[in-house]
C-alpha cells in the first residue's frame, strides 16, 4: 500500500470513529424553542454576530424585531441593507448615540426605556420569531434600565421566540440565564495603530 493510500485509510477509519460519536452524541438532542442567545466581551463583533443572526433568519422566511439601544441615527451598512426586507423586518433605531456624544444622562436613560418599551412589544409579538435587541448590555451597565425586571421578561418571553443580545459586559443575571453566551476577546484593533472606523467594516 502507498504512503498516500495508507493516509486515506487511516483518515477514514479516523473520521468513521467520529461520525459513530456523533451519532451517539445526537441521541439525546432532541428539544427546540426559543433561545437566548447573548455575545459579549470587549471584542469587535458583538453586533455583527448579532446581525448576522438576522441575516440567517430571514434567510428562512422568518420574521425579525431589532431595536438598538446605543447607537444613534446615523446610516449603517447593516440599516441600509437590510431595509430592503420591510415585509419581514421592523428594525428600530433608539439610542441618541454613545455616550460620550450625548454627555446626557437623563436623556440617555429616556431613550433607554424608550427602546425597552419598543423591545418589550417585539418580544410579546407573536408575529416575530427572532429578536434582536442590540447594545442592551451597556444600557444595563448603566443601569439605564432595571435589571431584574429585564430578566423577567426575557425568562418569560414566549416559548418558541429566539432573542439575542449583544453589549460589553453582561451582567451575571443574563450570562446565568442564556442558553448560549459567546464572550468576543480582544487581541487586536486597528483603532490602537491610528484607523478610524471605516464604512462597510466598522458601520
Amino acid at each position: 500500500m502507498t504512503d498516500e493510500a495508507e493516509r486515506n485509510r487511516r483518515h477514514a477509519a479516523e473520521r468513521s470513529r467520529v461520525q459513530a460519536e456523533r451519532a451517539v452524541m445526537m441521541q439525546d438532542k432532541t428539544k427546540t424553542g426559543g433561545l437566548l442567545l447573548l455575545h459579549t466581551g470587549d471584542g469587535k463583533g458583538k453586533s455583527t454576530a448579532g446581525f448576522g443572526m438576522v441575516a440567517r433568519a430571514l434567510g428562512w422566511g422568518m420574521r425579525v424585531g431589532v431595536v438598538q439601544f446605543i447607537k444613534g441615527k446615523w446610516v449603517t451598512g447593516e440599516r441600509r441593507f437590510f431595509a430592503r426586507f420591510p415585509d419581514q423586518l421592523r428594525f428600530e433605531v433608539m439610542g441618541d448615540g454613545f455616550t460620550w456624544n450625548t454627555q446626557d444622562c437623563a436623556r440617555d436613560i429616556a431613550a433607554a426605556q424608550a427602546a425597552w418599551v419598543k423591545s418589550q412589544e417585539m418580544i410579546a409579538d407573536p408575529t416575530l420569531d427572532f429578536v434582536l435587541l442590540d447594545e442592551l448590555n451597556v444600557a444595563l451597565r448603566y443601569e439605564y434600565l432595571d435589571l431584574e425586571h429585564v430578566l423577567a421578561v426575557l425568562r418569560e418571553r414566549p416559548r418558541d421566540k429566539h432573542v439575542c443580545v449583544t453589549g460589553r459586559d453582561a451582567k451575571p443575571g443574563m450570562v446565568e440565564l442564556a442558553e448560549l453566551v459567546t464572550e468576543m476577546r480582544l487581541v487586536k484593533h486597528p483603532f490602537s495603530q491610528g484607523m478610524k472606523a471605516q464604512r462597510g467594516v466598522d458601520f
